[in-house]
């Protein structure tokens, strides 16, 4: 299949010309039912298994191509023995294959930057686990912008994926196995299997609460039929809660920034009651600290306690005024208030500090479109839009504008 070049007016032929293409994987710029479509405009053949007919596996850069049991997916499996008889099957990822047939912006899309917010509702997993993935080091903020952390997607995408098969029990070896077969395939580094240690050791680690209960960091209470065994190397590590001992220095001396740090390992723990004590006594050694009146906030909001931690969170922009987490939380809050015009005053003053904060743009829109105000909301999902063009937040973003257009162009709707 041939293509005419605009400037030269001499046929072409296309990219996928004669290329039997597969997925595997969860792609992070389409669904497979688009990639599939775009294999066939640019001439090649979509397919969904992997057959000897196949020349072209692409795998999906949302997370490791791995299933259930922690093994590398099947069609990965398959072209790989494919290979090894001596077939003509190249894999490649899926930034390579976006680049090779010219959907550069796609490419891009991969490695854009997100806040705690954004990769919450992409993963599917809490703002909490993702801060907490930042503290033990398995993702690293690229930039901050007003104390407001960005991400690498890909990154955290592919920490969600190897602390889903940990948490599920999938035995460290196995997936050790797995990202050494993808590294020698597609090159992947040695940083997953540095986030899979991380990870393990995490899971490994387990504490003993003030009333001698075993329980691990993720909050589950663990049988302990024999008691501690401090001589037992191979057991868990056992970490006793900070109860001052004789000799020991006196915790009222402690800075705020060492209350900041043991709430937020309480909060980890699960002990969020505790946590927001020690947070309390953090803010008694520095009353005027915002990171520890969101993160207050934050665990107030957790226990049910929305007016306290709605206060909290005015505390932390009084403090700093450009404080844009916190600014968008008290949105959300007041929002969640039925407070709307409250609410969109705070999302925009959000966007005043930093224009392009997505998370405010899409919140904003909301509130305004619950207000009655959906034509000033369109110009908002609009703006998230080019941000975010797949996932259930995109989508219901293109349904409201959808619904809007349709409002707005009907007759019948018109004064």
């Amino acid at each position: 299949m041939e293509t005419v070049d605009p400037v030269t007016s001499v046929p072409q032929a296309l990219p996928l010309a004669g290329e039997r293409v597969a997925f595997t994987g969860t792609l992070a710029s389409m669904t497979h039912r688009e990639a599939h479509a775009e294999v066939e405009r640019q001439g090649g053949t979509a397919s969904e298994h992997v057959s000897r007919q196949t020349t072209l596996l692409v795998v999906g850069e949302e997370g490791w191509p791995l299933e259930p049991d922690g093994q590398t997916s099947v069609k990965l499996q398959h072209a790989e023995r494919l290979r090894t008889e001596g077939r003509d099957l190249r894999i490649i990822r899926e930034s390579e294959w976006l680049d090779f047939i010219g959907l550069h912006s796609h490419r891009d899309a991969l490695h854009r930057l997100c806040t705690p917010a954004m990769l919450s509702r992409m993963l599917d997993v809490t703002v909490h686990e993702i801060r907490r993935w930042e503290r033990l080091g398995l993702i690293q903020a690229v930039e901050h912008v007003c104390r407001l952390p960005y991400f690498d997607f890909q990154d955290a995408a592919g920490v969600s994926r190897l602390a889903a098969l940990v948490n599920a029990g999938v035995p460290i070896r196995a997936i050790q196995n797995s990202l050494a077969q993808l590294e020698s395939v597609l090159g992947v580094g040695s940083r997953p299997l540095m986030q899979l240690e991380i990870l393990a050791t995490d899971r490994k680690i387990v504490y003993r609460d003030l009333s001698g209960r075993l329980k691990t960091t993720h909050g589950q209470r663990l049988f302990d039929f024999d008691g501690p065994a401090p001589d037992d190397d191979s057991g868990p590590a056992t970490i006793p809660l900070p109860v001052p001992e004789p000799g020991a220095p006196n915790r009222t001396n402690w800075t705020a920034g060492q209350w900041f740090d043991e709430g937020r390992r309480l909060a980890d723990e699960g002990q969020i009651e505790a946590a927001i004590e020690t947070l309390r006594m953090g803010l008694m050694s520095e009353h005027d600290a915002p990171e520890i009146h969101f993160q207050l906030a934050e665990l107030l909001y957790r226990q049910g306690e929305t007016r306290a931690a709605l206060e909290r969170y005015h505390v932390a922009v009084e403090i700093d005024p450009n404080y844009l987490e916190a600014w968008t939380q008290i949105g959300c809050l007041l929002s969640e208030l039925g407070q709307h015009d409250e609410a969109i005053q705070a999302f925009r003053i959000a966007i005043d500090v930093h224009p392009d904060y997505h998370d405010a743009h899409l919140h904003l829109a909301e509130s305004l479109h619950q207000a009655g105000r959906s034509p000033e909301a369109a110009d908002h999902w609009r703006k998230y839009l080019e941000f975010d063009h797949s996932g259930p937040w995109a989508d219901a973003a293109r349904q409201r504008l959808e619904e809007f257009e349709k409002t707005a162009t009907d007759p019948a709707t018109q004064p």
